[in-house]
């Protein structure tokens, strides 16, 4: 099969428009990859206020990705966490393991400079399509 064939840009409701040049999530066959996603309010398109809304609302775009694709949270296989301050892991870490339930995909955590549009969390996810 082609590139072309499989590589499909993900769109769906409930999807952030993305801040730049580059698609929110891509499947390629059954893995969806989706790129870093920001506490942003997909009405408005605004980051919420707050480091805990912040990794709330990018886990909730996270998952709504993930649907338009195909997939869910409890498909996920790695994930990434970028913090603009790593004293956010013991908020951010909680919220993480109730939007994962059972599933404990692997994960790195790292703390960045900073992130997009003045973002403090940034997440994101590689995931499979059960078939």
């Amino acid at each position: 099969m082609s590139r072309a064939a499989q590589h499909e840009p993900v769109m769906g409701e409930g999807v952030v428009t993305p801040v730049g040049p580059y698609s929110q999530a891509v499947r390629w066959g059954s893995v969806v990859f989706c790129s870093g996603q920001l506490g942003l309010d997909p009405g408005s398109g605004k980051l919420v206020e707050g480091v805990e809304a912040q990794a709330r609302q990018a886990l909730t775009n996270i998952g709504n990705l993930l649907k338009a694709a195909g997939s869910d949270l409890a498909h996920v296989v790695k994930a990434t966490v970028f913090l603009v301050d790593m004293a956010a892991f013991p908020v951010v870490n909680p919220i993480y393991a109730e939007f994962m339930g059972d599933n404990r995909p692997a994960r790195s955590t790292v703390q960045v400079a900073a992130l997009p549009l003045g973002g403090l969390v940034e997440i994101e996810v590689i995931a499979y399509i059960a078939e």
